[in-house]
């Protein structure tokens, strides 16, 4: 049976991983969340990997969940486990100290949005038609993308997205700071894995990783206790072997050599 999550681990230190029912247009089944997620604890824990891009093959990224398998399910049996069927909750990028970049190739809907939602970056092909889906199904806002949807794009238009579930296109979703790079879908992977590479070669793991967290913390905590975070991590970046690395690799006009994640 072919793998319904493909992984390539490029020499750059970019793992790409692709999900893999393009006759499906990438739905989600609990089969690819298992295997995605474990894919990415994989790349949390391996010191090669320094920027993970997710993807979708054929001519979308992820159709939302496999309509066909739900429609099976018993309604009065369905468990909390069901719903996280790798035993990790649907944040799970968000958590990891390795920057995910979504490359959104082509159409996206419900789960997969939020998927890519929870991913750091997001590049999107300009007519990627993007769509919540929800309330079309009888469902609710999923994942917890009612906490995470407002602070990307406000409150109006989160309400605006999640109400209506109607579809926009790439371009509309970048005006609106839905996704953060806007191509023709032919350029979408190309930029994205260019953009991983560069980050790869030239910026510190612990940098990225400690900036994720700050980033992530400091959303709910306010400016001041940013601040003094910020205070203390600085001063303890500047007895680190990065910030020595950094600094000589520019004034040598060479490339750093950071070394992995501990």
């Amino acid at each position: 049976m072919t793998e319904v999550v493909l992984r390539d681990l490029r020499p750059d230190g970019v793992l790409v991983l692709t999900l893999n029912r393009p006759d499906k247009l990438n739905a989600w089944t609990p089969e690819m969340e298992r295997l995605c997620f474990g894919m990415l604890a994989e790349a949390e824990q391996d010191p090669e990997v320094r920027v993970v891009v997710l993807t979708g093959a054929g001519r979308g990224f992820c159709a939302g969940a496999d309509l066909t398998a739900l429609g099976t399910l018993d309604p009065s049996a369905v468990t909390e486990q069901d719903l996280h069927p790798s035993g990790k909750p649907i944040t799970y990028p968000m958590s990891l100290r390795k920057p995910v970049i979504a490359a959104i190739n082509g159409p996206v809907a419900g789960i997969g949005l939020v998927v890519a939602l929870y991913c750091d970056v997001r590049f999107a092909a300009e007519d990627a038609k993007i769509t919540t889906a929800f309330a079309r199904r009888g469902l609710i806002a999923e994942h917890g993308i009612a906490w995470h949807l407002p602070r990307l794009v406000g409150t109006s238009r989160a309400l605006d997205l999640l109400l209506s579930s109607r579809t926009l296109l790439g371009t509309e979703a970048h005006r609106m700071g839905l996704v953060d790079h806007v191509l023709p879908a032919g350029q979408v992977l190309d930029a994205a894995l260019a953009y991983a590479a560069d980050m790869a070669a030239n910026c510190s793991p612990t940098s990225m990783a400690i900036i994720k967290e700050q980033v992530f913390r400091a959303a709910e905590s306010g400016v001041d206790p940013a601040l003094r975070e910020s205070v203390e991590l600085i001063l303890k970046s500047f007895q680190g072997e990065d910030f020595r690395e950094g600094v000589l690799s520019h004034l040598q006009r060479r490339a750093p050599q950071f070394p992995p994640l501990a």
